[in-house]
């Protein structure tokens, strides 16, 4: 198994998760990224340095933020996603949104995504994405809600969804982490992989290409 470390001590180890890999075959990691999302994923060495992080992850004490490309163009360059998520009752491998919570919805969570725009092209938006709270494929599913779906989402993206050519996965990957670590803050940075940054390229490159014609 090959990938980037960016950070390791004593106690935890941070690497640059490639996409295709599943966070579960890591022992001892602290959080979960989707088996087709590539970024930062922290690792911990030791039982009580696991426990100390995984209650900041419940209590919402850590900074996340998410690259994503997304399907057409948002409204608004910066917005805020709120809603209630569970588990679909149909499919098991999706999510469902949910607008509301009456006392007899189980399983259903609130669910809180910050987005805001990077940069525009002809049919994709380049966002950055915040999760304040931390839902199964809550970005997928919330993009999906507001009919942008992440670019490559084969489970969310919309039926014959037009995708930028050479993309081969999802186009979500977690860039920045920020986590308290024996008492010290401390911020983790994951480069966009390679294959990705092929893809903007492209993108860039055809939308010049008809500007021209």
């Amino acid at each position: 198994m090959s990938f980037e470390k960016i950070f390791e001590d004593n106690d935890i180890l941070v690497i640059n998760k490639p996409a295709g890999i599943n966070s579960d075959d890591f022992p001892l990691r602290v959080h979960r990224l989707d088996k087709d999302t590539s970024g930062v994923l922290l690792i911990a060495k030791n039982e009580s340095t696991l426990s100390d992080l995984q209650k900041q992850f419940k209590e919402r004490k850590v900074k996340k933020k998410y690259i994503a490309l997304i399907i057409g163009h948002l409204k608004d360059k910066l917005g805020t996603i709120e809603t209630f998520i569970g588990r679909a009752p149909k499919n098991r491998l999706r999510q469902k949104i949910y607008i509301s919570q009456t006392p007899n919805d189980k399983g259903k969570r609130e669910a809180k995504t910050q987005y805001r725009l990077l940069k525009r092209f002809s049919d994709y938006d380049l966002i950055e994405v915040v999760p304040i709270t931390g839902r199964k494929h809550q970005i997928r599913a919330h993009m999906a809600y507001i009919n942008h779906p992440v670019a490559g989402d084969k489970v969310y993206g919309f039926k014959n969804q037009k995708n930028p050519e050479g993309l081969k996965r999802q186009f979500l990957h977690s860039n920045y982490l920020k986590i308290r670590v024996n008492n010290k803050d401390m911020d983790f940075e994951a480069k966009l992989p390679e294959e990705l940054t092929i893809v903007l390229t492209n993108i860039e490159k055809n939308n010049h290409e008809n500007q021209r014609i």
